[in-house]
């Protein structure tokens, strides 16, 4: 474990994270959303520093970004846990894991130890030019991501995140010296969806934030999961394309991805006619670079 960066002291050892838009107060002894944020006698600590579940070798098409570093690979590592609960999150075994009553006491069967160094180490060994913190949501493990970008950064190596884009500003400010580009994950706009389908309370932060990314000029790709009765109604894909156009830019890349029943859900899997006509709508309001993805 490790004292986290982002939170503040409250009375009664309660403490407040910051981490993401939930800011979570949490009690001594009680665990965050994500679960991997814990109060220990008034701190807070992040119980998967160190402690990877995941170290792969991508291409970076993967993420998915296609308009930064193409034909690149980079090295991808994740952490248990998320801020999310998305019904049809195809990677829920380490994503959702950390919310089982007794993760705390068996944290270290979720994992294999990997510190910050070793990381980078392991990029440059298999020639990978960048790091991704991807697979679960990085905003949650973002101490030890962020620890780690600091040495990637001096190894002259890219940082990447593949994220829901849930952070608060305060986590913005910290990562932004040492982010490169990052995709973002507009999932959906009705706030009532938004709660239901998520377990967030405002989709707005999202939107927010990818107008700060922009600002501070860090390579920007949005992805949409197109979910058959959630959010492939031409109303809800012609909002979302209006605002990458007009809010991010014309020259912003939208990945549509197609869904597939995981998880809590079980509607049928999106269909190459509707990721054709949200493409079709994307064209139309003038995007210039929309790819189809998970297909």
């Amino acid at each position: 474990m490790k004292e986290c960066y982002l939170y503040e002291k409250l009375k009664n050892k309660q403490v407040q994270c910051m981490a993401c838009n939930h800011r979570c107060k949490i009690s001594d002894g009680k665990r965050g959303i994500c679960s991997v944020r814990k109060n220990r006698q008034g701190k807070l600590y992040l119980s998967t520093y160190g402690l990877a579940c995941a170290e792969e070798i991508d291409p970076i098409e993967k993420k998915p970004l296609f308009h930064f570093m193409p034909g690149t690979r980079t090295l991808t590592i994740a952490t248990v846990g998320c801020n999310f609960r998305c019904q049809w999150c195809q990677n829920w075994q380490i994503s959702q894991i950390s919310k089982t009553p007794d993760f705390s006491d068996k944290i270290d069967l979720y994992g294999f130890n990997l510190p910050p160094e070793k990381v980078v180490e392991d990029a440059i060994k298999n020639n990978c030019p960048s790091i991704s913190y991807s697979y679960t949501e990085p905003t949650v493990y973002m101490d030890y991501a962020l620890d780690t970008m600091k040495i990637a950064k001096k190894e002259n190596l890219k940082n990447i995140w593949v994220s829901n884009g849930y952070m608060t500003r305060e986590t913005i400010d910290l990562i932004s010296p040492y982010l490169d580009a990052i995709n973002i994950d507009i999932k959906i706009l009705d706030k009532k969806k938004f709660q239901k389908y998520i377990g967030a309370k405002n989709p707005h932060h999202v939107l927010n934030n990818c107008l700060e990314f922009k600002k501070r000029k860090t390579h920007l790709e949005i992805t949409t999961l197109i979910v058959p009765t959630v959010n492939d109604s031409d109303k809800e894909l012609k909002q979302i394309a209006t605002f990458i156009y007009n809010k991010i830019g014309a020259e912003t890349p939208w990945h549509l991805s197609a869904y597939y029943p995981a998880y809590k859900m079980t509607e049928p899997s999106t269909t190459m006619k509707t990721l054709q006509k949200a493409q079709k709508i994307g064209k139309d309001i003038g995007l210039k670079h929309i790819h189809l993805g998970n297909i």
